[in-house]
């Protein structure tokens, strides 16, 4: 992962979570791109189930399951899109490619040309994963 970014910061920082919670919001995060994909893959249809998580408690309806499926996937994107939103507007689809892709401010700055300098960015993202740490509460 490109972004090197402190794991903890101080507990009077104003976006303080602990260590072990920012580890496990940000391993969240990054399974973002295999929900895109596990529910683009789920179209009504019967198939096999991709994720046997989500359908060890289910009925033996297949149009069922494939509905609760994409109602799994899709809460969990709306989830940090949402966040991503509400950390701000101008902002949030970078916000969004940093912490669903793991890239750093400088590739952002290199590919994208990020508009805001380093350290208004990490203080974005750092306020990101202090919101998603209470939607996710």
């Amino acid at each position: 992962m490109g972004t090197t970014i402190r794991p903890e910061l101080s507990e009077r920082h104003r976006y303080w979570i602990s260590r072990h919670r920012y580890y496990e919001l940000k391993h969240f995060c990054l399974q973002y791109p295999e929900w895109k994909k596990a529910y683009a893959s789920l179209d009504g249809m019967s198939k096999r189930p991709l994720d046997p998580i989500i359908f060890a408690n289910c009925h033996g309806d297949p149009t069922a399951r494939c509905a609760e499926a994409k109602e799994f996937y899709s809460n969990r994107i709306e989830m940090i899109v949402r966040v991503a939103k509400e950390t701000d507007l101008a902002m949030w689809d970078y916000i969004l490619k940093g912490v669903t892709e793991g890239v750093s401010y400088d590739h952002l700055r290199a590919t994208l040309d990020i508009p805001c300098c380093k350290s208004v960015y990490y203080d974005l993202y750092r306020r990101f994963f202090w919101l998603l740490n209470k939607a996710r509460n």
